[in-house]
């Protein structure tokens, strides 16, 4: 490919944003480039003094949590300039806009044609700045009290034959007091219906985690890689998705740490980095950070992973006690017999050949690895989202439980979640399938008997409401329909539905295509100022590694008509019980803490939660893995079984995965760019092979539909343009959510049901013909 090449627009220009542009991928992230990209999209959304406070006080112990991932701030001192990354400072942008949609908005722009907008410019129109109501067969949105708002929800609810006809979703932004306020409601209402964005996710994780180790979650904390020997990583782009985790990394270097990469994509930001919070940052000195990048096929990580293990058994083979830790094993995990002879089964050829990694590249790895025993692994959603993710994911807690990495200084385990509360929601209660003890704890707490049986997750949901068993379907932030899979499959399961309601800060997809009636609660973003009886609220967020920490914003939101997330809940609640509710609704309205006070009573780990929580950088919650120890059944941990899956697609098939550009967080599109890859003004690309565009007949920049036959059921994503990259043979790539028509709702993980977005069976062909 030239330094720069222009692709002329396909024959419809409505698909197109206009004159894509093709440069070199960059090889080195961050940097002033990445300064000076934050400034841009900020001042695009507001005026600099109000910019300029938004930023200041963004991570800082004394600030607002960022609304963006979940990567952990610093314990210790915090950058009093920048402690944020690019993406961060695009996610604030995008909050704290001063573009706002009255009621004249809506009144002078229709439903359908505001839903004729891509997603990027339905998000880039501005705040929703007062309630807003769609009733049956209007047009348009209308304005609605909030009062008048509640009424409808509780009359919707009421009307229901039951309480499982309700669905109630919540997105990772969520607060921990706004989610724990809303499981209550939900329960008290009487349903488990609660699926939430983990699981889309990190689903798969919490399952695997659970099984084998007894805990859902991660066990290092932002310590541990300053202190590792070695970090694998796995299926994850901290480069774009997880900016600031790549100061740990380089931290981790500094101090003697090698660093394995896995992924289909040579990710920029594994490659180098220059951090712009340093002098060397900024005079554009690069850090090198990965020391070997095996970049294997989709779904070939099991394979990869019983490699590696296949060569350390023989060298522990060669000097026993040297390479594994067979103390840790025997007085700490069960099942390595079995697990040991199910490696021993596979050749190391075949392995290379599933993984698509050379066997020189694999014994590297395994020279890496073999006299090091503080060992981190991370991974997101390339290990999350296969059929098999669950298995892939206990492959890799094997490894570590073999080198005895768990519950040591330096080494364990890091799924990196993605949005800054997931698993704090998760820990508040927002699950479909509570624990009884969890129940217990709310029926002595409040004196109510919530229900036993379990809840739909986000698949469920979506099946139910199609076929017409869930009427009410209730988002708490998130943007639904662009998140999940097989688009018109959702698209018309939410139409189904007698009411839609979408608590969001800004318009997306989700309130274009609607229920029978629809309406939008317009809540407070984590930047803005939260005043009840007089006094700013702060709200409290858990990041990835298990810290929880106050959030408090201080810019003045642009409209008097917007509520917080908890005041929501508890309004919504009064209006749905009344008098009859054996819950204080009026408590919660008073001030936060009594919230805090109440999840104190109700969840493990949050003692003395508000004087604690006051604490600069908040404090950590329990974990039994970081200890050393195991809350499992037989109190060990367990080395899982499984087989290796071997792909095979026809000729004229590929594989595809759904990825983020760098101008991207979850569905919110910033930009048009894809910086780090090096594509301009355009998102309807596939990234191929080279020999793959040959093989089908195809050319860089040729215009194609992608085609998926799940179950026999087409599936098509028209007009995409042809990149040829750096991708594995068969192996494809797109951005979600253009492509996630394309992902069939019935091929889900084992075990988690998460949607197999990293897997997708395509025919590629060109448009037209």
């Amino acid at each position: 490919m030239s330094e720069e090449q222009q692709i002329p627009n396909a024959e419809n220009p409505e698909e197109f944003t206009g004159g894509m542009k093709l440069t070199k991928p960059k090889v080195t992230a961050a940097g002033v480039p990445a300064v000076l990209s934050s400034a841009r999209h900020v001042l695009r959304e507001m005026d600099f003094s109000r910019g300029f406070k938004a930023l200041l006080t963004l991570n800082q112990k004394d600030g607002y949590d960022c609304p963006g991932c979940a990567w952990p701030d610093p314990d210790d001192e915090r950058s009093p300039i920048a402690e944020y990354c690019e993406n961060g400072a695009k996610a604030i942008a995008e909050e704290a806009t001063t573009k706002k949609l009255t009621a004249k908005f809506f009144a002078d722009n229709s439903v359908a044609e505001l839903a004729k907008l891509d997603d990027y410019k339905i998000g880039k129109k501005g705040r929703v700045a007062e309630p807003m109501y769609l009733p049956k067969g209007a047009t348009h949105y209308q304005p609605i009290s909030w009062e008048e708002a509640f009424k409808k929800i509780a009359k919707a609810l009421h009307e229901l034959n039951s309480p499982d006809e309700a669905v109630f979703y919540t997105s990772g932004r969520t607060s921990n007091e706004a989610a724990f306020l809303y499981q209550l409601f939900v329960r008290e209402y009487g349903t488990n219906n609660l699926p939430d964005c983990s699981n889309m996710c990190h689903e798969s994780s919490g399952v695997a985690l659970t099984e084998s180790l007894g805990l859902g979650k991660g066990s290092v904390t932002l310590e541990d890689f300053y202190e590792a020997e070695a970090i694998i990583i796995l299926g994850q782009n901290p480069g774009t998705n997880h900016p600031r985790m790549l100061s740990a990394l380089q931290k981790a270097k500094e101090n003697g740490t090698v660093i394995i990469s896995v992924n289909p994509l040579p990710e920029t930001g594994l490659i180098s980095f220059s951090n712009p919070q340093t002098l060397k940052g900024a005079l554009g000195i690069k850090a090198k950070l990965t020391d070997l990048f095996l970049q294997v096929k989709l779904n070939g990580d099991m394979a990869l992973l019983k490699a590696i293990v296949k060569l350390l058994m023989e060298e522990e083979a060669k000097a026993p006690g040297t390479v594994f830790d067979p103390e840790f094993i025997s007085e700490h995990t069960i099942g390595y017999t079995e697990y040991i002879d199910n490696v021993s089964k596979y050749n190391v050829d075949e392995l290379s050949a599933a993984c698509g990694i050379d066997i020189g590249q694999i014994r590297q790895a395994a020279e890496m690895l073999k006299n090091r025993k503080r060992i981190i692994a991370c991974w997101a959603m390339g290990l999350t989202q296969h059929k098999n993710s669950v298995d892939t994911i206990k492959e890799v807690v094997n490894l570590l439980l073999l080198k005895g990495s768990i519950g040591k200084p330096g080494a364990g385990t890091c799924p990196v979640r993605g949005h800054s509360n997931v698993q704090g929601d998760r820990t508040m209660g927002i699950y479909e399938k509570p624990s009884q003890s969890f129940l217990d704890k709310i029926k002595h707490v409040y004196g109510f008997e919530p229900p036993r049986h379990y809840g739909y997750d986000v698949v469920e949901c979506i099946h139910a409401m199609h076929e017409g068993k869930a009427k009410v379907f209730f988002a708490m932030g998130g943007n639904f329909l662009s998140a999940t899979p097989d688009t018109e499959y959702t698209a018309e399961a939410l139409r189904r539905c007698k009411l839609t309601v979408q608590v969001s800060t800004k318009l997306n997809r989700s309130h274009l295509v609607h229920g029978e009636e629809a309406l939008i609660l317009p809540c407070l973003g984590r930047s803005d100022k939260d005043i009840m009886n007089g006094e700013n609220q702060f709200i409290s967020c858990e990041n990835s590694m298990g810290v929880v920490q106050m959030s408090k914003g201080g810019l003045k939101p642009i409209s008097d008509q917007l509520l917080s997330e908890p005041v929501i809940v508890a309004r919504m609640a009064k209006a749905v019980f009344g008098p009859r509710s054996k819950v204080n609704w009026d408590l919660y309205l008073e001030h936060y803490d009594y919230i805090r006070n109440d999840i104190e009573l109700t969840i493990p780990g949050f003692d003395s939660y508000n004087e604690r929580v006051r604490k600069p950088g908040g404090f950590y919650l329990p974990n039994v893995n970081r200890e050393g120890r195991f809350a499992t059944l037989s109190t060990k941990a367990h080395f899982n079984v499984a087989d290796v899956t071997f792909h095979k697609i026809e000729e004229d098939e590929l594989m595809m995965m759904t990825i983020r550009s760098h101008d991207q967080f979850n569905t919110t599109i910033y930009g048009l760019d894809d910086r780090y890859r090096g594509v301009f003004n355009e998102r309807r690309v596939i990234f191929m092979n080279e020999t793959d565009i040959v093989k089908h007949g195809l050319k860089a920049g040729d215009v194609v539909d992608l085609y998926n036959y799940h179950e026999g059921k087409e599936r098509v994503a028209h007009k995409f343009i042809v990149i040829a990259f750096n991708i594995p043979e068969q192996c494809t790539a797109t951005y979600f959510p253009e492509t996630n028509v394309l992902v069939p709702i019935n091929s889900t993980a084992d075990k988690s049901n998460t949607p197999t977005s990293k897997m997708v069976v395509l025919k590629v062909r060109k448009h037209g013909v």
